[in-house]
């Protein structure tokens, strides 16, 4: 891949962080009205795995995309393979992030005390 190709590749997971960022702030102003703090964070968890966990490209070397764009394209093309290796990330990306939120369920029932 070329220098454009590369400055292309930066842009766009700069754009696509940023667009995240707007989204998960709108997202988390809807989820104040949720009555239960630890809905609220694990709805949040969920917003964060969907969204940022990636996937190396099997078209391009040390490129990275999306995990849940690449399994709804491979998985229209019927490369199950493909989509199968996503949401194996998909899936190590939620059992990380459950800890996480577990975590901070502690720590919140920790400082409220």
């Amino acid at each position: 891949m070329g220098a454009d190709a590369e400055l292309a590749y930066a842009i766009s997971w700069s754009l696509y962080a940023v667009a995240f960022v707007i989204f998960f702030y709108m997202i988390s102003k809807l989820f104040r009205f949720l009555p239960v703090y630890g809905l609220r964070t694990l709805l949040q968890a969920a917003l964060v795995v969907i969204f940022l966990t990636p996937v190396e490209s099997s078209e391009a070397i040390n490129w990275w995309i999306p995990a849940w764009l690449h399994a709804g394209y491979e998985g229209i093309l019927g490369q199950a393979d493909e989509a199968a290796r996503a949401f194996f990330n998909l899936g190590l990306a939620a059992l990380v992030m459950l800890l996480v939120w577990i975590l901070d369920l502690v720590r919140y029932r920790i400082s409220r005390k």
